[in-house]
């Protein structure tokens, strides 16, 4: 706990077997309260691990996809009283060293929500990020910042924090349950009026770290544009869309997509 907040990590999980126990190894339990590992449908043995490490285990009863994955996590999460919720990637593409840095603004009541952006700083491509993705990454951030009057280094890191007022508000059951969900949370989380901070992220990419190819790409940059074209023309009144409806589907709605194993 932090202030008197408990302290959720949630970690969407597919075949990450190589790498869970390194970035548990990480995790600082002396404020982290609870961890949850969502499993969708991994072919390793993610669950087997998970559960000897003793995690709150959930696997889905199909793949559900990145964004499906994430809707079980905060929907888990919400679930068992956690006050700060914090998404860490279990391919240890990100360290979990940063976990306090993220949930102290929060639980001080500084910002709703925390990232960890691996564009601060000069460490995105000496850490291995692909020269297309470190371009694309910059394109689309500018053109996020202009469309959606923020001023954020990066809205692609799968590193974030988030208050349960702010999971709690979102109508996250509207949004993609592939990878475009978290472009989907960051606009919503701007929509709403709720603030954002940022702190540096290195960069690791790597053999087991999970990542989308270039054709997956493009159509991840196309959705971005989308959401924050979305965003520019709804907050004028020119156009109506789900994800910023505030009487849309909340995670906690959602019914139950996985079994919890023991």
């Amino acid at each position: 706990m932090i202030n008197g907040k408990k302290i959720t990590v949630v970690m969407p999980a597919y075949n990450a077997a190589k790498t869970l126990e390194k970035t548990l190894a990480e995790i600082d339990r002396s404020i982290v309260d609870e961890i949850i590992l969502v499993d969708d449908r991994s072919k390793d043995n993610t669950v087997e691990l998970a559960c000897k490490f003793q995690l709150r285990t959930i696997v889905h009863h199909k793949n559900l996809g990145y964004g499906g994955n994430q809707k079980t996590c905060y929907k888990a999460a919400l679930e068992s009283g956690s006050d700060i919720i914090i998404m860490v990637h279990p391919d240890y593409q990100y360290t979990p060293l940063l976990i306090p840095s993220l949930a102290y603004p929060i639980a001080h009541g500084l910002y709703d929500a925390m990232l960890a952006s691996r564009i601060l700083g000069n460490g995105a491509l000496s850490g291995g990020m692909p020269l297309y993705k470190y371009i694309a990454n910059r394109f689309l951030t500018a053109t996020q910042n202009l469309l959606m009057g923020q001023k954020l280094s990066e809205y692609h890191t799968g590193y974030r924090a988030f208050s349960r007022k702010l999971i709690e508000t979102l109508p996250l059951g509207e949004c993609d349950d592939d990878f475009v969900f978290d472009n989907e949370m960051l606009a919503q989380t701007a929509y709403y009026g709720f603030n954002m901070g940022e702190v540096s992220c290195p960069t690791k990419y790597f053999e087991e770290a999970s990542s989308i190819n270039f054709s997956r790409s493009v159509q991840y940059g196309l959705g971005v544009l989308r959401v924050s074209l979305s965003y520019f023309f709804s907050k004028r009144g020119l156009w109506s869309s789900s994800i910023f409806k505030q009487n849309g589907l909340k995670v906690f709605q959602l019914p139950s997509r996985g079994v919890e194993v023991k």
